[in-house]
């Protein structure tokens, strides 16, 4: 077996671990405010939201991490479907960001101002908390490249569309199941 087949079956194989755990288990089953810890012992506190990069696919689906068990359930439970019909069609997918705490969204939008050097081209790529569906738990960043090719084709059966026709990762709700997606906005100054 090649090196690049072993790694594609144990990727796989985490996927898989990680999306049975979520749909048997996961999530708080309560839609209400994300942007702030709830109190429930099953939603973990609410610490940026950021996903470790070296926790790979596994921990990508993993509710324990604010990122994940904060988005909108609705959201998070079609992301779980999708994912597992991508798998079983040989196109593994990772949840890269879903909720983001204020402080950080703040922080990605500081940055941006900064790389591209205003506050109007900054919000091109990133919104402001006040306008950001990450801060609210109702958008998710997806990756690879072969999941987002796959998603393009087949995430309105889940309800899952993409947003921003300059981010191919960001996804949310915006439709029914097998609805029809709507236009996608230019960027995120289309939004507000």
């Amino acid at each position: 077996m090649t090196y690049q087949r072993s790694r594609s079956l144990l990727i796989g194989v985490l996927l898989l671990v990680a999306v049975v755990t979520l749909a048997c288990g996961g999530g708080d089953g309560e839609a209400g405010d994300r942007s702030a810890p709830s109190g429930s012992s099953d939603v973990p506190p609410a610490p940026a939201g950021d996903l470790p990069a070296t926790d790979g696919e596994a921990g990508a689906f993993d509710t324990s991490r604010a990122g994940v068990a904060r988005l909108d359930p609705d959201l998070r439970e079609a992301v779980v479907t999708a994912a597992r019909d991508a798998r079983r069609a040989g196109v593994p997918m990772v949840v890269t960001s879903g909720w983001r705490s204020r402080e950080h969204q703040q922080r990605l939008y500081d940055e941006a101002v900064a790389t591209y050097g205003s506050d109007e081209e900054a919000r091109r790529y990133v919104a402001t908390p006040d306008t950001s569906a990450h801060v609210t738990g109702d958008a998710v960043d997806l990756g690879p490249t072969d999941a987002l090719s796959w998603l393009s084709q087949h995430g309105s059966r889940y309800g899952l569309c993409q947003t921003f026709a300059n981010e191919m990762w960001h996804y949310e709700l915006s439709t029914s199941p097998g609805g029809e997606c709507p236009p996608m906005l230019a960027d995120g100054r289309s939004r507000g």
